[in-house]
């Protein structure tokens, strides 16, 4: 009996996916667009369903959405007629895959999301089936070649569901503007959360710090200090920081006209710093115990080896910590 080569076989099934798998592009139009947008706008929770192996995909989906802040479950059709349709809400939206559309199992959900004005977006590749026909948003899969021997075994099929369920989530991500930080966020677990979020990752560097030369008016730092809108001005001498003013400090100092006083006389010669592989949980905590808004950003090293004025990083404000939702 000739031995089979495997690698052979694994490796034609392979490309014959990764040549089926381009027709998605034929999916990226209107209803693609209406899709992204509808999700955006939810205002109640996106509900991915579907029976059996697209049961799984949608899962996964649901999953990725949770993942990056998009409010979302997974409902089993055949669970839900048998009492779970009351999770569904009229503020919801149904994301529903199947391949062929016609799985019987969703009728009665589709039923009630058609009976109760709830918007559904479908995922299948038959134009004539009961998931489109009962669909708002309609997205068309495009029918592809399977790449088992027998060709009828759910393979690229499920390939192409899944792709397109991925590349609806990278679309959203962007929309919502999506960053590693918020990701670390939502992941306190795992090897990402793990590395947890750390100063450098919010603070704000290169030309968008608030930097005043120490020779500078009062009037030159207040009008830095309202263009950087951090509320403080760090002044300078050089390249090593020589203390920090508040705004509060500034416009003080400008309403009794000390104009031509020097910055020495009503900064804060020393200002607090943190290390930017600190965590920005400590960065809050600091703030909070001091009574403070905003923290020096210095390397680890240089915090270390007490040389930070001389290595500053950047600033790291409350406001850039309190929008992740760490309290």
């Amino acid at each position: 009996m000739k031995k089979k080569n495997y690698i052979k076989l694994a490796k034609d099934s392979a490309s014959k996916q990764i040549s089926e798998l381009k027709k998605i592009n034929k999916v990226f139009n209107s209803s693609f667009i209406k899709a992204v947008d509808s999700i955006y706008n939810c205002k109640g929770k996106v509900i991915c369903a579907g029976v059996g192996k697209s049961g799984l995909i949608a899962r996964k989906i649901s999953s990725t959405l949770s993942s990056v802040g998009i409010s979302s479950f997974f409902l089993s059709p055949s669970e839900a007629n048998h009492g779970d349709l009351g999770q569904i809400d009229k503020r919801d939206l149904l994301l529903v895959f199947s391949y062929s559309g016609n799985t019987t199992e969703l009728s009665n959900m589709l039923r009630y999301a058609n009976r109760f004005n709830i918007k559904v977006i479908g995922i299948a590749s038959k134009p004539d089936s009961i998931l489109i026909k009962a669909s708002d948003i309609k997205i068309l899969i495009p029918k592809v070649k399977e790449s088992d021997p027998t060709g009828m075994v759910p393979t690229t099929s499920t390939s192409i569901t899944l792709l397109l369920g991925d590349c609806l989530a990278v679309a959203l991500m962007n929309k919502i503007k999506f960053s590693k930080e918020r990701f670390k966020v939502y992941h306190p677990g795992g090897n990402i959360g793990q590395t947890l979020l750390l100063v450098k990752d919010i603070m704000v560097s290169g030309s968008k710090v608030p930097k005043i030369n120490i020779k500078s008016s009062l009037k030159e730092a207040s009008n830095k200090i309202t263009k950087h809108k951090l509320g403080v001005a760090i002044v300078m001498d050089k390249k090593k920081v020589k203390g920090i003013l508040t705004d509060g400090d500034a416009r003080r100092s400008l309403r009794y006209n000390l104009k031509k006083e020097s910055l020495k006389t009503y900064m804060n010669p020393k200002p607090l710093f943190i290390s930017e592989t600190s965590t920005a949980s400590k960065a809050l905590s600091i703030m909070n115990n001091r009574k403070i808004t905003s923290l020096l950003v210095t390397s680890e090293k240089s915090y270390s080896t007490n040389k930070k004025h001389a290595d500053l990083k950047g600033i790291v404000h409350i406001h850039s910590i309190l929008q992740f939702g760490i309290k």
